[in-house]
């Protein structure tokens, strides 16, 4: 029989005999025929080849002949990058139906009615950056591709907003002079140098063509300008619509897709022109490393960032609560790091309601740039987060009240407010998450050593929510003068919070352990049993039988 075998027989059992793996299975290249001699044998039909397409809107594979992406829902030949968020998501590319007709009519404002413009929001804007793209095609899309802009501006164009309602400014590239504020020589020249190379790449993920030097100046330009114009008077607020994006660009590197950091370049002219403190909150969900590094020892720029941080496991792994600044300006770096995913706008505002702005109004900036990006968005695949954008235009519309309305907007979500339009109900009584919750009153604890406004905040919380957070632990107070009172510790009514003195330090201290360690063992017991024949049982399960011994 073996010698009648056939040598094609022979070697599919050779093939057998070694180790499937998973690449052989993915691959279809292991042999799963039968052991029986079936090399008559002939598929009818090869198999199908199977339809792989990348959503337009989140840019996530799809496998199947399926019309609309498994992960957001938009047709794959949607018009989102025709019309903007105006397109219906779930309809191939056509015309504007009737109530999306209806809905850019609402925010249409003819361009004639500009005739003052510091009473307009400015825009940013140059065709250019759209030039910067990487060249070399891979398995799937990149996260930040020139259609993030071509979306943006569809969709302010369909409303009629920008043109419309807002001004531009025209473009300029940001000089050596001025990066040199904040990035070395060695950095800027690194950038340049990509200019003379058809692909290039900084990480992994931060590519460069030959067209992205001149989009980062062009970024960083408009940005700087932007910040100049509103602080003049010539604009009310501004948005400057760029990329590259800025914030993990630090003083000698670039990441995370970022080239330049347009935010510190901004903060630093808003200065040039006059103004004495700047704050930057930055709601992206990822640490804008690049920005802290920038501004660690600076006491004029406050950096306030919102983002996942998971103890450091979340890209880029910095942005801790204890990372405070250095050099005499610890305080002036607030870091508030979301331990999970799935953060949406209960937890933001909470954060916004009890650590942002009590720490902004003691700040009392000039002038507010916001750093953040689209991926903190309910739905986005990377970020995993649930901000609404009612949510983007509530922290907006809060941060807008201070400064004056001096407030720059760098790409981010909330523009409709920076147009003076509500953005619709604001929440007053929040209901965190009890992730969010502890995120922060961690916060709280660190950062009151350097903001003693925070000091109230946090020992209200430690009222309305002590038990839900910590359900073993308590509010206990120490004079910073007296010590600890007397050793007793107890539950406080409102009005004794209101009226404590700042002296008086919060503690997260077991209450009354010894106390309640007791009534729970009491508990457990009948009442008879401390009296009646079996009290030597009670004293023994109770604790205290050394103290007793004497009297059974």
């Amino acid at each position: 029989m073996v010698g009648n075998m056939k040598p094609d027989v022979k070697s599919k059992k050779a093939r057998r005999q070694k180790k499937m793996t998973l690449e052989d299975m993915y691959n279809n290249q292991y042999d799963f025929d039968d052991e029986d001699d079936d090399s008559d044998w002939e598929p009818v039909q090869k198999p199908a080849a199977v339809v792989k397409w990348f959503c337009v809107n989140c840019t996530m594979v799809n496998l199947g002949d399926d019309s609309h992406c498994d992960i957001c829902g938009e047709h794959k030949e949607s018009g989102i990058l025709k019309h903007g968020y105006f397109a219906s998501p779930f309809l191939k590319e056509a015309g504007l139906s009737q109530n999306e007709l209806e809905v850019k009519e609402r925010y249409k404002d003819p361009c004639s009615q500009i005739s003052e413009s510091g009473k307009f929001t400015a825009v940013g804007f140059d065709e250019r950056m759209l030039l910067h793209s990487e060249v070399e095609m891979k398995s799937h899309p990149h996260p930040e591709r020139p259609d993030r802009l071509r979306a943006i501006t569809a969709s302010l164009a369909t409303a009629g907003i920008f043109p419309g309602r807002c001004f531009p400014i025209s473009a300029r590239e940001i000089t050596e002079e001025e990066l040199h504020m904040v990035h070395s020589l060695e950095h800027i020249q690194s950038v340049e140098l990509t200019s003379q190379l058809l692909a290039s790449y900084f990480t992994p993920d931060t590519y460069a063509n030959e067209h992205s030097a001149r989009a980062a100046r062009l970024a960083a330009g408009l940005c700087a300008d932007l910040a100049s114009e509103i602080l003049s008077g010539h604009a009310k607020n501004g948005f400057a619509l760029v990329r590259p994006p800025g914030h993990h660009a630090g003083i000698r590197q670039a990441m995370g897709f970022c080239l330049h950091n347009n935010a510190a370049v901004a903060a630093l002219a808003a200065q040039g022109v006059g103004a004495k403190r700047v704050l930057i909150v930055d709601w992206d969900v990822h640490h804008g490393n690049g920005t802290q590094e920038i501004f660690d020892g600076s006491k004029t720029v406050l950096y306030i960032s919102l983002h996942r941080h998971e103890g450091g496991k979340f890209y880029p792994g910095t942005g801790a609560a204890h990372e405070v600044g250095s050099m005499g300006a610890e305080g002036y770096c607030v870091n508030v790091p979301w331990s999970r995913g799935g953060v949406g706008d209960n937890d933001y505002l909470f954060a916004f309601q009890h650590v942002v702005l009590p720490i902004a109004s003691a700040f009392s900036p000039d002038f507010i740039i916001i750093s953040a990006g689209f991926d903190a968005a309910r739905g986005d695949p990377l970020g995993c987060c649930d901000v609404t954008p009612s949510g983007f235009a509530q922290m907006t519309h809060a941060l807008n009240a201070l400064s004056g309305g001096k407030l720059l907007v760098i790409l981010e979500g909330g523009f409709v407010v920076l147009l003076g339009e509500s953005p619709g109900c604001e929440a007053e009584n929040v209901v965190p998450s009890k992730s969010g919750l502890l995120t922060v009153m961690e916060v709280l604890k660190i950062q009151m050593k350097f903001w003693p406004t925070l000091e109230p905040i946090l020992l209200k919380l430690n009222l309305q929510w002590g038990t839900y957070a910590l359900p073993n632990r308590i509010v206990c107070l120490r004079s910073q003068r007296t010590g600890p009172m007397h050793g007793t510790y107890s539950r406080l009514d409102h009005d004794t919070v209101l009226a404590m003195p700042s002296s008086l330090h919060l503690l997260n201290v077991p209450y009354c352990q010894e106390k309640q360690k007791k009534k729970r063992q009491r508990a457990g017991v009948p009442v008879w049993w401390q009296w009646g024949r079996k009290r030597w049982l009670y004293h023994l399960l109770s604790g205290d039988l050394h103290v007793r011994l004497k009297g059974v």
